[in-house]
């Protein structure tokens, strides 16, 4: 069966704060909702990501164009907003997953759950039992206490097969509250899955919090080292972290010799546990010869993403007597950001020499090292 996940972003969060809807504001390195996008982009069984935006947003810089979503105006309630989403699915879907932008934490194993859930059933969606007790209360006081006995915290993604949700949407009355409420009033059996705790909505500023600390505990940070020399030869001038610096000599290779991307691509291959440059870029093979470094940055930024990570920070060194490193060094930050689709101020660019010791001390030659972190949340 064919599936589409069906992101929902066009509320706006008031309860939250800020000075923009909720699931746009930043969390660690991005927005809310894009850290769900991503989830279901990269899951096997979701061939579609369709992204329900408020009309206010489309023609903004407030949602990611990555990774690539069929986008849907919403409407006034949510239910508008989901049948929107509906009618842009692809013509062969089967089933959907629908998912509030403002669940940013959700895992893997809880799509695999309601997906494993719809081979079986029209309807599924995962909750949590209610544990606590209940109260009802009047005024500030407690009046009573309710029985909690078979009652659940509903959660999203909620799955259905597409026609039975399009049906009861046609017959719905606008006002449910989400898409469990919107089957059950047509008579469709929903099947409760195991939620996940951690699967928390953005609703107050102290979720922002909170979501930021279990992300941190769930998250994966790898680090990875690079090291790479090229001595001097003959040459007007050397290129470091893809910026062009006159000099009395250049540096020799067989790409364009850029000791400072080097040494940052093999720290993300190295973090990736992917070899180096020389296993995805041999010096055997004729078509790198004279290469621009960036090229390989490139194809490194790129295989860490592929596998879901995010670099949060590089720190590079060069190490050299000349040239000098300082006058240049904000405008290596800016062309290393470029390249790896990061804020400058998560690259450093510096430089040491080596008191007149060494290759680099006899001014042979220049070396650097780079340190990078990869996080995946």
């Amino acid at each position: 069966m064919t599936t589409a996940a069906i992101i929902v972003a066009a509320g706006r969060g008031v309860r939250a704060g800020g000075d923009i809807p909720k699931q746009w504001q930043t969390l660690g390195d991005r927005s809310v909702a894009a850290y769900a996008m991503e989830r279901f982009s990269a899951h096997p069984a979701v061939s579609q990501l369709v992204l329900v935006l408020h009309p206010d947003d489309i023609d903004t810089h407030l949602w990611p164009r990555e990774p690539a979503a069929t986008i849907a105006t919403g409407g006034a309630t949510r239910a508008a907003s989901v049948l929107a989403g509906l009618h842009a699915v692809n013509e062969d879907v089967d089933r959907v997953l629908i998912h509030d932008a403002a669940r940013p934490l959700v895992k893997d194993a809880l799509i695999d759950r309601v997906l494993a859930a719809l081979d079986d059933n029209i309807g599924a969606a995962p909750a949590l039992a209610v544990t606590d007790t209940l109260w009802h209360g009047v005024k500030g006081a407690v009046e009573g206490v309710q029985d909690r006995e078979g009652l659940f915290r509903a959660q999203t993604p909620q799955g259905f097969l597409l026609a039975p949700l399009l049906a009861a949407h046609a017959a719905s009355n606008g006002r449910e509250t989400d898409d469990v409420a919107v089957a059950r009033a047509a008579g469709v059996d929903v099947a409760i899955v195991a939620g996940d705790e951690d699967n928390i909505k953005i609703t107050t500023p102290a979720d922002f919090v909170r979501a930021a600390k279990l992300m941190r505990q769930d998250m994966d940070i790898r680090c990875g080292n690079g090291y790479d020399v090229h001595r001097f030869g003959p040459g007007d001038h050397v290129c470091l972290c893809g910026v062009h610096i006159p000099h009395t000599r250049s540096l020799q290779g067989h790409s364009d010799a850029d000791v400072g991307m080097h040494a940052v691509t093999d720290a993300i291959y190295g973090a990736l546990g992917k070899g180096d440059i020389g296993q995805h870029f041999p010096p055997s093979d004729p078509q790198w010869k004279g290469a621009a470094s960036h090229i390989f940055l490139e194809h490194a930024v790129a295989l860490a993403k592929s596998e879901g990570y995010g670099i949060s920070n590089v720190d590079c060194t060069l190490v050299c007597e000349f040239p000098k490193i300082g006058p240049h060094q904000d405008a290596m930050k800016a062309v290393m950001a470029a390249y790896m689709g990061l804020d400058s101020d998560r690259i450093s660019v510096k430089a040491t020499t080596s008191e007149k010791l060494g290759f680099t001390g006899r001014e042979e030659g220049i070396a650097s090292i780079a340190t990078v972190t990869l996080v995946k949340p």
